[in-house]
């Protein structure tokens, strides 16, 4: 691998891994606690994430059960899952919430595909960025005779290569997503 395209090694994996979390969020029908990834609740005076101040289970497939460490956050726990307007239905136990996410219709699932696609339209368009900054560097560098005309294309064939393989798991992991939320 040329020290251009590995420069940008890191860029091209985080695309991968933004787009393997932002998908997570995404519901299935199936009770999962990345659903309440990105919900912040108002407690002790600053937002903190769900997870930091509950313990989040899955009951079943159709419920999870959030259990804050401390009772007195309860009422801004379960505001938070409110208003964070997930689709799921929110009921206070007294000692713990429970989370109940209703079955998908249809629609719902073709909405969420579609979401899916958005998202892996947005990860593609940031590999085809992080690939044009790459090309720009091989191209100024051939032209500052740093290397010759062989070596740029080589290099760019190996550009090449590394985003058709990335463009290939990002696919891979959109059709994995999408059986996910077709599956009834």
């Amino acid at each position: 691998m040329n020290t251009y395209l590995q420069n940008k090694q890191v860029d091209f994996t985080g695309v991968i891994d933004f787009f393997k979390k932002d998908i997570a969020t995404l519901r299935t029908g199936r009770a999962n606690p990345s659903l309440l990834e990105g919900v912040l609740v108002e407690a002790y005076g600053v937002k903190n994430p769900v997870n930091a101040v509950a313990n989040i289970a899955v009951a079943d497939s159709r419920s999870l059960t959030v259990a804050p460490w401390d009772k007195n956050v309860m009422k801004d726990l379960e505001k938070a899952l409110i208003e964070a307007d997930l689709g799921v239905g929110v009921v206070n136990d007294g000692d713990k919430i429970r989370v109940n996410i209703p079955m998908m219709t249809e629609e719902n699932r073709k909405d969420l595909v579609k979401k899916v696609n958005e998202k892996q339209e947005k990860a593609k368009v940031s590999i085809r960025q992080i690939r044009e900054e790459v090309r720009q560097a091989i191209e100024e560098a051939e032209s500052h005779k740093e290397f010759g005309e062989d070596d740029k294309f080589r290099f760019m064939k190996e550009l090449d290569e590394a985003v058709t393989k990335l463009n290939e798991e990002i696919k891979n992991l959109r059709d994995r997503k999408e059986k996910e939320v077709m599956e009834i």
